[in-house]
């Protein structure tokens, strides 16, 4: 890419010819790596024919020789992933390894060698949007990773292509299933998030070490590369500001579901002038209170979905298995048909777009609204006194609803759309109220 964003002119690629073969280096054979290989053998016969000639696989890079693979012939096993890349013989390179620096070296290293690219790996897409861009358009190679943001649901296509003469406004949805499966445990059963936890971990949606998962990591890395994509601007994971899902309690399920909402863990991506009337892109994953009249109330399990909000297409949804081995394969080998028919018939696939390049919001311009649930004295006054805060900050509240305890009473206000700097400054003089016993909880609000 040259300044700005602005695509460089490369030449174009006349291609291989109907019927040649395209090789493929496959780097990592875990889960995903050995759905990939399956399902590659198994439709060989119709993807030679989607593509116009068949698929090769010329190497499978692993890191252990030792341990034993049945499905993959031993002739194929290598654990020198540069060689592999750089074969004569290889003109796609398929990272499905994970991780950020090792896996950036080796398909930097196959971008500049003129191999085309597919990854799932969200983590490195994130982190490194626009250097993995610049390196694909200054050799004239494709990258894909649609994999990276929802396995098998197909939206990173239709940004790059089939929405790219609209306008992006917003995309939010569901992006982590394994926080999905925990949310929705815990309202439909009534569990705390321990017990869902141990049942996710159980079934094998969450890892050993779960926190790039509850703690919203693997969503802001989705967010970053969604927002990217949908705003031409190069957005990072530390660009997100990101909340998890581990203080998220029973009696907070309990107050949404009494006030007709659910819980979710959402990524939103936004794009909106600030107060000075600049446009400014931003993008935040957090629980959420969503209507249970909203579709994405009823995206149970492990399940995700996503919205986007185009100036001309107006809302779409996707929906679908947004984990797991097969399904993220099944994404892996779609990019792999892309990338194998340009190599067959010549051509690019859409390079990164980041022409916009517009300004990364400072999290506390966002606006949005805000479930505020607090432990006060019961006695004349209080309310008042609470109200005046918000007012004084210029937040109107929508709904006040009140439960009597033992010795105090709960309080539950729903705010009208608020800054999220004057939510901040809000909760902080709260809690030097005398009357205020307690924040319970601060829970944003999308409808």
């Amino acid at each position: 890419m040259t300044d700005h964003g602005k695509p460089s002119s490369p030449q174009y690629n006349p291609g291989k010819g109907e019927g040649s073969p395209v090789g493929i280096a496959l780097l990592g054979h875990g889960t995903v790596g050995a759905q990939v290989l399956r399902l590659m053998q198994e439709y060989s016969d119709e993807l030679e024919h989607r593509i116009g000639g068949p698929l090769e696989v010329k190497g499978v890079a692993v890191r252990n020789m030792e341990k034993h693979r049945d499905s993959v012939p031993a002739e194929l096993l290598t654990d020198d992933a540069f060689g592999l890349i750089n074969r004569d013989d290889v003109d796609i390179v398929v990272e499905v390894i994970g991780g950020i620096d090792y896996p950036r070296e080796l398909v930097l290293a196959a971008l500049k060698a003129g191999k085309s690219v597919v990854t799932a790996n969200k983590a490195l897409v994130a982190a490194h949007y626009q250097e993995l861009g610049d390196a694909s358009d200054e050799s004239n190679v494709d990258l894909y990773f649609e994999a990276a943001v929802a396995a098998a649901i197909p939206v990173v296509g239709p940004l790059r292509r089939s929405l790219a003469g609209d306008r992006i406004k917003s995309v939010m949805g569901i992006v982590n299933g394994t926080t999905n499966f925990i949310l929705d445990g815990m309202d439909s059963t009534g569990a705390d998030y321990d017990e869902m936890l141990a049942e996710a971990t159980r079934l094998g949606y969450a890892e050993a070490d779960p926190t790039a998962d509850v703690e919203g990591y693997d969503a802001a890395s989705k967010a970053a590369i969604l927002a990217s994509i949908a705003f031409h601007t190069p957005v990072y994971a530390s660009d997100v500001h990101r909340e998890g899902i581990t203080n998220i309690s029973p009696e907070d399920i309990k107050a949404a579901r009494a006030a007709g909402y659910v819980i979710k863990l959402l990524a939103i991506c936004e794009r909106f002038n600030n107060e000075e009337g600049q446009e400014v892109v931003a993008a935040r994953v957090h629980p959420t209170l969503v209507p249970r009249s909203h579709p994405l109330a009823s995206v149970s399990k492990s399940f995700n979905a996503i919205f986007v909000e185009a100036e001309a297409a107006g809302r779409l949804m996707f929906y679908g298995n947004g984990a797991g081995g097969a399904p993220t394969a099944s994404a892996v080998l779609g990019d792999i048909v892309g990338a194998a028919r340009n190599k067959v018939h010549g051509g690019r696939a859409p390079g990164q777009s980041t022409y916009a390049n517009l300004p990364i919001a400072d999290f506390g311009e966002v606006y949005t609204r805000y479930h505020v649930d607090m432990s006060v004295e019961d006695r004349i006054g209080v309310l008042a006194e609470i109200a005046k805060i918000f007012t004084n900050h210029g937040i109107s509240l929508r709904t006040v609803r009140q439960h009597q305890g033992e010795d105090h009473a709960r309080l539950i206000l729903v705010t009208h759309s608020a800054r999220e700097k004057d939510l901040e400054d809000v909760v902080e003089e709260l809690k030097q109220l005398e009357a205020v016993r307690g924040i319970e909880s601060v829970i944003r609000l999308e409808e």
